[in-house]
């Protein structure tokens, strides 16, 4: 097994739990306010760690009691996180709304992940120069992002980058050829592509468009339609696993991390992709974010059940 290096946020999870999510200027009562875990980059590592990874985290928190909470969570799972700095000022806080048929919306305050700089993810990288993958998101400074997986790349390790959330003045063009593979959702692949996605072969179409930039696979991914890989001459459809959700807020995050463990485990890219969507498919069954994240005997449980 090799070791997986996520670099992304930490940040304190409180989320709201709704029947409906309310209008513009209407006020609705909720059923309960929670604290969890939370951010891309914990999120991703955790995964990855429970489903049976060795993993290291690289990041920034700051100094207050959300920290010191986050940090004795990792080091439950295992994760190092040495790589984590902490700086003076408060963690990354994010608020989650979540109605009555699993759906979110959120909005996050970056707290001590706006510190991370290219020049700190590039040297925390090269500490690890024996790793086997890098995985990324997109909810830190994007520089951070292009200079860790443009280290990861230099030093032979596959590197990931999940495109959540999209920045708003887009992808940094380098990060097209310094990513062997990228996630997107289908809403992410359209905004990225300029191409509409709304199923298999329109993803596979956005796919393409995205490997004519440099990338060298992408991955699709489409809810309970399950994901699609392309590459610039081949894609595939890997079916998703019928569950009942009632959380979506961690799928995502749950589906980079198991498929950068899977890869790092040595297996196979078909068992990677199926592992990574039985891990999505899981977390939607259980409330919260780092809550929701399975372990490699629930995953492997799943795909088993579903030859």
């Amino acid at each position: 097994m090799g070791t997986v290096v996520c670099i992304g946020s930490l940040n304190l999870d409180l989320v709201l739990r709704v029947d409906r999510m309310p209008a513009v200027g209407e006020t609705v009562t909720g059923h309960a306010l929670e604290r969890h875990l939370g951010g891309k980059g914990l999120n991703q590592a955790i995964a990855a760690a429970r489903s049976g990874g060795q993993v290291a985290l690289i990041g920034a928190v700051g100094d207050d009691e959300a920290a010191q909470w986050m940090r004795q969570e990792l080091a439950a799972d295992g994760i190092d996180d040495s790589g984590v700095a902490t700086v003076e000022g408060s963690s990354g806080t994010a608020l989650i709304e979540v109605d009555s048929s699993g759906d979110n919306r959120i909005v996050v305050v970056g707290g001590a992940n706006a510190w991370l700089t290219a020049e700190y993810t590039v040297a925390e990288v090269r500490r690890y120069a024996g790793a086997s993958v890098a995985l990324a998101p997109l909810e830190v400074t994007p520089s951070a992002v292009v200079g860790a997986l443009g280290a990861a790349q230099d030093l032979g390790l596959t590197t990931i980058l999940n495109t959540a959330p999209v920045p708003p003045e887009g992808i940094p063009e380098p990060l097209f050829t310094s990513v062997d593979i990228m996630v997107a959702n289908e809403h992410e692949a359209a905004l990225i592509s300029g191409m509409p996605v709304e199923d298999v072969e329109s993803g596979v179409s956005a796919g393409r468009a995205l490997c004519e930039r440099g990338v060298g696979t992408v991955v699709v991914t489409l809810g309970p339609a399950g994901c699609i890989w392309v590459t610039p001459d081949s894609f595939g459809h890997v079916p998703a696993f019928p569950v009942t959700p009632i959380d979506t807020v961690a799928a995502g995050d749950a589906f980079c991390g198991v498929l950068a463990a899977s890869l790092a485990d040595g297996r196979d890219w078909t068992a990677c992709l199926r592992r990574a969507n039985a891990a999505g498919a899981l977390a939607t069954t259980v409330a919260g974010a780092a809550p929701s994240l399975p372990t490699g005997i629930a995953i492997d449980e799943l795909c088993e059940r579903n030859p």
